[in-house]
This record gives structure tokens, C-alpha cells and sequence, in this order.
């Protein structure tokens, strides 16, 4: 999927909520199991302490959703945002990757990949997401740090 390249477009769109962006957050479904795998792997491995996020069934999360043009309600909906640039699907992922850097930014291998094939192994394992790791909310997992990245 395409996002706008319109560098902080959603901050002109009145039905998001305002609020501070960071440089650096994701919106990504707070009921999942594989997305409560991956907040604690960027609290784990995001050492400058960039990265925040924002669960897509919040005002915010949902907000932001429908201004890129995606549901909330859809398994292959998530978003990384840098520096007001929204990415999605596997690409978002080899980005965030890459800013984690260390071995994360082998991820990038997937580049290699057409957009085509990344768009449909993104959307194999988005689909069965609930399936592989089960529900699971990461704004009730225990840890501080990935508690002190969440955005409401």
C-alpha cells in the first residue's frame, strides 16, 4: 500500500485528535499477540528511546488509521511514522529495522523482495495474526518501558 508522502499531512486533518507526534511512533492493534511481541521488542531494542505507540483502537490510533486511509478493523492495518511519513506493511517493518539497527537492520534483506511479493508475506502472517500468538493487549503488559511508549 502507498501512504501520502506529504510530510505531516495528518496535523492539518481535523478529525485526528491533536497532539506532540515524536519523531518516531506506530500504530498497531493493542488486542494482538504479535503486536504485543513487537512493542516489546522495540522497547527492548530501541536504546535512544525514539519510538512510541499508539494502539489503533484508541481515538488517536483510529484517527490516524482512517487519515491513510485504513481501518482500523483490518489485520493488515499498521503504520510506522517517521518524521511525518507514514509507511506500512513489510517495508515499515525493514524501517523500523533499521532505526533499532544492530542485527535488526538484516531485516532489510526484504527489500530485495518486490513490492508485490513483501505486500502479500506481510499480509499471510497480518491475517493470521490471532491465530500463530493469540490475543494478547500490550497496554497491559508489565513492563515500564513499553508501558512509557504508549500514546493514548
Amino acid at each position: 500500500m502507498r501512504l501520502s508522502t506529504n510530510v505531516y499531512s495528518f496535523l492539518d486533518d481535523a478529525s485526528v485528535p491533536p497532539f506532540e507526534p515524536p519523531d518516531h511512533f506506530t500504530v498497531m492493534d493493542a488486542n494482538c499477540g504479535l503486536c504485543a511481541k513487537g512493542a516489546r521488542w522495540i522497547a527492548k531494542n530501541d536504546r535512544d528511546r525514539k519510538f512510541r505507540i499508539v494502539p489503533m483502537q484508541s481515538e488517536l490510533g483510529a484517527a490516524l488509521m482512517r487519515h491513510y486511509g485504513m481501518s482500523p478493523d483490518d489485520p493488515l492495518s499498521w503504520l510506522y511514522v517517521k518524521e511525518g511519513r507514514a509507511y506500512t506493511s513489510l517495508d515499515a517493518i525493514v524501517r523500523v529495522g533499521a532505526e533499532l539497527g544492530g542485527i535488526w537492520k538484516a531485516l532489510g534483506v526484504f527489500r530485495v523482495l518486490p513490492r508485490r511479493v513483501q505486500d502479500y508475506l506481510y499480509g499471510i502472517v497480518a491475517r493470521n495474526r490471532y491465530r500463530f500468538l493469540g490475543r494478547a493487549s500490550f497496554c497491559d503488559i508489565p513492563d515500564p518501558d513499553v508501558q512509557a511508549r504508549i500514546m493514548q
